[in-house]
């Protein structure tokens, strides 16, 4: 199945160095705003075509399939473009900058009857699908309180990425969209009035620390921070009435679960190895390509319904803390 990827930043590299572990995927096409940047990126990794502008993909032959990696505020965009031409996306999170831009991505893959997915990593990692089938089998009794984190210390550049506003910066959409993911998987979307969060912010009005948490009816609650300022433990603990889960560092795509079971005052801890090859991206890649062998239009793992309502939180969020692009 021939990929295409949009955008050639580091997730990008990333995601091109794991697609070789497929056996039956390949790297047909990159597209960049610079030719010379994309026919760099094509040589290292073996595209077969490489474009100066990311509308020229469109006209790539035998194109299944597009990455896009572009920045947040470009998603929209660019997934649209691929979306009216035919051809299935899978795009990277955040899915779109709000909620309107969502649904208009959401409403452009179905009229078109054309796959498309939010590039939810995370959901797919070996580990993760561990720790949830744990929770599922009751491993720890009933689920009733989440804590995630996900903090880096992060080098202040006025013009990266990651505080540069125009760019979708902020702790929020680039980190906290993690926390809400692991929330939303378990428990479901948060009433918008069963939000709290609070945030600080940088020099160029993006969030710097954001700290959200959701309450849940029967005393459920998921208690969640996304900093740029600090270097956070990245793990993940699950509460249950009978245990806990602990997903280890870095969480979001983890190789270890700790299970404690509770005994009276006494405690009881088992380890469980989930080892995953390469960096992690290829297992989203190849449940694509299933969906699309399979002539599916979304994901059963990931719908979009659940993306609707992943950006929706994330709106609600920007709300409270008063971020605006």
């Amino acid at each position: 199945m021939n990929w295409g990827i949009i955008g050639l930043g580091k997730i990008a590299r990333q995601f091109a160095d794991d697609l070789r572990l497929l056996p039956n995927a390949r790297l047909q096409a990159v597209a960049s705003t610079s030719l010379e940047r994309a026919q760099a990126f094509a040589a290292e990794f073996g595209a077969a075509h490489a474009y100066g502008s990311y509308e020229e993909i469109l006209a790539c032959p035998d194109l299944d399939v597009v990455y896009v990696a572009t920045p947040h505020p470009l998603h929209c965009e660019n997934t649209l473009m691929c979306l009216e031409a035919g051809i299935p996306v899978l795009c990277e999170k955040p899915f779109a900058m709000n909620l309107e831009e969502a649904m208009r991505m959401v409403a452009a893959a179905r009229r078109n009857r054309v796959f498309l997915m939010e590039a939810l990593w995370t959901r797919f990692i070996p580990g993760n699908i561990r720790a949830l089938e744990l929770v599922e089998q009751g491993a720890i009794g009933a689920l009733h309180t989440i804590r995630a984190d996900f903090g880096f210390k992060m080098p202040f550049d006025p013009h990266s990425r990651v505080f540069n506003k125009r760019l979708g910066a902020g702790a929020l959409l680039d980190l906290g969209i993690y926390p809400a993911l692991l929330a939303l998987t378990l428990f479901g979307k948060p009433d918008p009035e069963n939000i709290c969060a609070v945030a600080t912010f940088t020099q160029t009005d993006v969030d710097e620390s954001c700290a959200f948490n959701f309450q849940y009816p029967n005393h459920k609650l998921a208690l969640c921070h996304a900093t740029i300022a600090a270097n956070t433990s990245l793990c993940a603990h699950l509460y249950g009435t009978e245990g806990t889960l602990m997903l280890h560092s870095r969480w979001h795509h983890t190789q270890k679960l700790t299970l404690s079971r509770y005994d009276g005052r006494a405690e009881s801890f088992e380890d469980i190895d989930v080892p995953y090859t390469g960096r992690g991206y290829h297992y989203e890649a190849a449940h694509v390509m299933q969906c699309l062998e399979n002539g599916l239009l979304e994901s059963d793992v990931v719908p979009l319904s659940f993306t609707l309502d992943l950006v929706e939180t994330l709106d609600a969020i920007r709300g409270k803390i008063g971020l605006e692009y």
